[in-house]
């Protein structure tokens, strides 16, 4: 039994492992070609804005061409939707 569990439990990470590369492979691509801003100079448009707030990191959407920063302050997360073409801020949760 602690085998199977341990089997399973490698399994699911070279999905993990693909997934993640899959979309970094695509901010890469989009970066190369000048489509999309990188996500560090997201974070210097972004960041400033949500002082007080404790920074979690970006997640990129390809279909969308946004990122989406993840801050937490007092125990509540938010999240802010930024346009990575642009750099401009498209949502925010509250």
């Amino acid at each position: 039994m602690v085998l199977a569990l341990s089997v399973g439990g490698t399994a699911a990470l070279p999905a993990q492992a693909e997934a993640q590369n899959g979309e970094q492979g695509q901010v890469r691509k989009e970066r190369r070609a000048g489509n999309i801003l990188s996500s560090r100079q997201i974070e210097k448009i972004v960041l400033p804005r949500m002082s007080g707030m404790q920074y979690i990191g970006p997640e990129y959407d390809p279909a969308a061409m946004a990122y989406r920063l993840k801050f937490i302050e007092n125990g509540k997360v938010y999240y802010v939707d930024v346009d990575a073409r642009t750099g401009r801020i498209i949502g925010q949760s509250n």
